[in-house]
């Protein structure tokens, strides 16, 4: 591994598969949220956001319509 930035609290360093670790300086890894937070702060990721699904109305109406149809198919007793 390679140190990448050693600041007062952590430790970056570069693997060979180009991903991050970070340790703090207890020499522990940190994971998560505290190691995302870490690497933004210093610039060495970015975070894109999520991109919202279209909402598809055809499928809720070939449900309500198939439900419709069962109904109707079904025999009262």
């Amino acid at each position: 591994m390679e140190l990448v930035k050693k600041s007062g609290e952590f430790s970056i360093f570069k693997k060979k598969n180009n991903r991050f670790c970070v340790q703090n300086k207890n020499k522990k890894y940190v994971n998560g949220d505290k190691k995302q937070e870490v690497l933004l702060a210093e610039g060495l990721i970015t975070i894109s956001k999520a991109k919202a699904k279209p909402v598809e109305q055809a499928p809720v109406e070939a449900a309500a319509q198939a439900t419709e149809a069962t109904a109707e198919d079904t025999p009262e007793a």
